[in-house]
């Protein structure tokens, strides 16, 4: 840890810190996942999902650099390298060998109801640890996953 006059205990900081960086680890893989499916969807609903894909992954960009900047804050290094990534994603690996629209919504739906269920628990488990900040940047996220799952979803759900 880096030296910090941020008033939080030295402990509470580091402990805030990991699960910060394991949930930007998750959230940039799956951003990953989404530019994956966002150049290779194809099938009827191509044009749709393909500007869907894009859309979500810029929907994540600012939660990423606030998770990383709160991880800096409290005197941590942000771990975002692509090494760093891999080796600290909780998600399941992406299938590299689908292109079937639907089955790529299925896969990103997975995944992101994944990382909704970690964020909620990090959200109460930050607000534990006495960092309200931290739990506010979560709970931000915790919405936008969600939204994001809605629209992922309908795209599953018959009318």
């Amino acid at each position: 840890m880096h030296k910090t006059r941020n008033d939080i205990a030295a402990n509470a900081r580091k402990s805030v810190s990991a699960l910060l960086n394991a949930r930007l680890a998750d959230l940039i893989d799956l951003q990953l996942a989404l530019k994956h499916a966002h150049w290779n969807v194809k099938g009827p609903n191509f044009i749709a999902l393909h500007e869907m894909f894009d859309a979500m992954t810029d929907s994540y960009d600012a939660h990423v650099d606030d998770m990383a900047e709160r991880i800096t804050a409290l005197g941590g290094t942000a771990m975002g390298s692509v090494q760093a990534v891999e080796k600290a994603t909780s998600l399941a690996p992406f299938p590299a060998d689908v292109f079937d629209g639907m089955k790529l919504v299925e896969a990103l739906a997975e995944r992101t109801a994944a990382l909704a269920k970690s964020v909620r628990k990090g959200i109460d488990e930050t607000a534990e640890m006495g960092d309200a900040d931290a739990a506010d940047i979560l709970t931000a996220l915790s919405r936008q996953l969600d939204k994001n799952l809605w629209f992922l979803e309908a795209h599953l759900q018959k009318g």
